[in-house]
């Protein structure tokens, strides 16, 4: 028996290497002879250096750059083997991320991305002719600004005072300077790890869908959303690029667009990029069963995110899935039941947010527990 165990991370609960080391614990418990293999998955978000590293053998640079208010912090680029050679990875939540910062210092108007270009800067450096940056998870709505002028560009207002490069400051720029913009090799490749495809602004746009989450009031995100307006006009004025309309562009506070204008970055499906350096696709063709899950499985899980990928991948090579989740809304049933197995909650019974997730080691491994034993048949073991 092969069980390849595949999930997301629980989100402020357990990592996706948790998740996966606590599910083949609990099948172990039903039978040691289970070959369970575990390959815990990202989409572009938190964990998504981790993931890589870990799954491939690769290794970890540390650097120190620009935190979302300023503040210095610790960041990885993953170094990651591929058959074209080493890849960086990079991380947007570990710079510009909302976990960074606590709940009463989280707006968008006041975050920025500068120390994502300050790491692009130094994947550069470092001879990586490769780089894939994953952008979930941020506390950002800068357009990309900040990382610009990590990279070289300087953004002024009407009266020609240079910008921070903050949410705020979208509205507030009136030219752009990019002559002494550290220009990418014509050899290297930026791609962004992104599987949302909201345009840059407008009612489907980084402020109006992603501002509220990272702290923003109904104001303040219409003030946002006229900023990105503004600062697209002029991006265009300035490079002949449209980014208004771009697929993908409104994630992340819409640094893709920012990269995709000065820099020639493209898009790619993280959950995609992810399995294709995993090669998981080999691992659920050899596997008799699948597990994967998330924190929250609804809606949003059936587009771009890791268990979507997954689901996709055992529908193509006709492997039953499971699915697990600390929490799964009514309409997720709708949504998967012809196209997985069966879903799961860890809950078992009443239970609070808080207490789901200082639980979730122990339910979680006590689902998988109970799942193996229904698989087997429902022995009674020793």
């Amino acid at each position: 028996m092969r069980i390849l165990v595949a999930p997301d991370s629980f989100k402020g609960s357990l990592k996706s290497t948790e998740v996966a080391s606590l599910v083949k614990k609990g099948l172990q418990r039903v039978d040691k002879g289970w070959l369970v293999v575990e390959r815990p998955l990202a989409d572009g978000g938190e964990g998504t250096v981790e993931v890589l590293v870990q799954g491939t053998g690769g290794k970890i640079i540390e650097k120190e750059v620009s935190g979302p208010r300023g503040e210095k912090v610790k960041a990885h680029i993953g170094v990651v083997p591929c058959s074209c050679g080493e890849v960086a990875v990079l991380e947007m939540a570990q710079v510009a991320g909302l976990t960074l910062l606590p709940p009463e210092e989280r707006n968008p108007r006041f975050t920025t991305t500068y120390g994502v270009g300050e790491l692009i800067k130094e994947a550069v450096n470092l001879g990586f002719r490769r780089i894939i940056l994953g952008v979930g998870g941020s506390a950002t709505n800068d357009g990309g600004m900040g990382a610009l002028r990590a990279l070289g560009v300087r953004f002024f207002d009407r009266e020609g005072k240079e910008l921070k490069g903050v949410g705020d400051d979208l509205l507030l720029v009136s030219s752009i300077d990019s002559q002494h913009l550290f220009k990418k090799p014509e050899e290297v490749e930026l791609v962004i790890a992104c599987d949302v495809k909201n345009p840059l602004y407008g009612e489907e746009g980084a402020a109006y869908v992603y501002g509220p989450q990272k702290g923003a009031n109904p104001e303040e995100v219409e003030a946002l959303d006229q900023g990105l307006r503004n600062y697209a006009r002029l991006v265009r004025e300035h490079t002949g690029i449209e980014i208004d309309h771009l697929p993908g562009a409104g994630a992340a506070g819409g640094i893709g667009a920012g990269l995709y204008a000065f820099w020639g970055a493209q898009f790619a499906s993280g959950i995609q990029l992810i399995m294709d350096i995993l090669h998981l696709e080999e691992e659920i063709k050899k596997a008799d069963l699948v597990i994967s899950g998330e924190g929250k499985i609804d809606k949003q899980s059936f587009y771009g995110k890791v268990v979507s990928g997954v689901e996709e991948k055992c529908r193509k090579w006709g492997k039953p899935l499971l699915l697990v989740g600390g929490k799964i809304s009514e309409e997720a049933f709708s949504l998967w039941e012809e196209r997985v197995l069966a879903l799961f909650s860890i809950a078992n019974g009443p239970i609070t947010e808080e207490e789901a997730f200082q639980k979730a080691p122990f339910l979680l491994e006590h689902l998988a527990f109970n799942l193996g034993r229904v698989w087997k048949g429902g022995e009674i073991y020793a």
